[in-house]
């Protein structure tokens, strides 16, 4: 069974930090790039990180030197590090396949809140 299962998100203060995390099953994302999506209010999702199998990753300019994403494989998940939160970060993060599945499933997502 295919399942992602994000956990970890919050409301917090402009500057503030928190880490997210999303548990997969299934042995697609074991063997595959994976990433983090946002979607904020009112645009589209959009993809703010990736790693790699290897581990080697990217980001959206606006995140880089902020957050950190990072996979544990023995425990089958991926984690997101979010330090000097700002408001234009919040929304609903979600994990997945670096490039994800026509008609594949996604979790329900996490909400982040940034706010004073």
């Amino acid at each position: 069974q295919v399942q992602l299962v994000e956990s970890g998100g919050g409301l917090v203060q402009p500057g503030e930090s928190l880490r997210i995390s999303c548990v997969t099953s299934g042995r697609i994302f074991s063997e595959s790039a994976m990433a983090w999506f946002r979607q904020s209010p009112g645009k589209q999702r959009e993809i703010i990180a990736g790693i790699t199998t290897r581990g080697a990753t990217n980001y959206k300019d606006s995140v880089k030197g902020r957050f950190t994403i990072s996979r544990d494989k023995a425990k089958n998940t991926v984690f997101l590090q979010m330090n000097n939160l700002k408001s234009e970060d919040t929304g609903v993060y979600y994990c997945n396949l670096m490039v994800p599945l026509e008609g594949g499933s996604w979790g329900q997502g996490t909400q982040v809140t940034v706010s004073s």
